[in-house]
């Protein structure tokens, strides 16, 4: 199958090869049911609709997790990616077509379902701060989790925690962001060591950026 992810004229994370690389994960393990964790401007969330519906013929479920520009439980220590701190473009066109035009913030959740409307059967969308919310959900048929939201030691080690305990045993996927040394947070690194250790479970690095893990 042809892997091409595709911006849809915003702000990703996933630049140039990294989101077909992405793509590939999510091919090789062949989910159902994706939670993301860090949707920011929806543009992985559209790609992993995208391949899903491709794959499985619209019977799959995402669940994205955000703030949405709402509050967090602890800004002191959290990494905000560069690309959320302010919407200018570098695309003079982009930068009056959302600022002054459509005057629409792409992190916020009612654009993000706008981008995700072909989808809104499968989709479900939550605002929150995940050291809160992450615990209240019903993750026992989540197959695939991208890990990308807080950045921080504590946050990372949360996350995973709360995932692990609903995946446990069960050989699901956990691929975490921020990882290797082509887009190193190194609160994420420690965080993803440690969890990883203290589980005893195997760390697989891909393309020196992404940690996966294995349930």
């Amino acid at each position: 199958m042809s892997l091409n992810y595709k911006s849809y004229w915003r702000k990703t994370g996933l630049k140039g090869k990294w989101g077909n690389i992405f793509l590939e994960r999510i091919s090789l393990h062949n989910p159902k049911n994706i939670l993301e964790i860090g949707v920011f401007c929806g543009v992985t969330a559209r790609n992993i609709c995208d391949l899903l519906n491709k794959v499985n013929e619209n019977n799959f479920n995402y669940i994205g997790v955000d703030l949405f520009g709402g509050d967090q439980s602890e800004d002191k220590d959290e990494i905000e990616p560069k690309f959320l701190k302010d919407q200018k473009f570098s695309n003079p066109f982009k930068n009056i077509y959302y600022n002054y035009i459509l005057k629409e913030n792409l992190n916020s959740i009612k654009s993000v379902s706008k981008l995700l409307k072909k989808y809104s059967n499968n989709i479900k969308l939550i605002a929150g701060d995940t050291n809160k919310i992450l615990k209240e959900l019903d993750l026992q048929n989540i197959d695939f989790t991208f890990l990308d939201g807080g950045h921080s030691y504590q946050t990372v080690i949360n996350d995973l925690t709360t995932l692990y305990g609903s995946m446990k045993d069960k050989k699901k996927v956990i691929l975490c962001d921020d990882y290797g040394k082509e887009s190193y947070i190194p609160e994420v690194e420690k965080a993803v060591n440690d969890f990883t250790k203290q589980n005893n479970l195997k760390l697989n690095i891909i393309e020196n950026r992404f940690a996966e893990i294995i349930t």
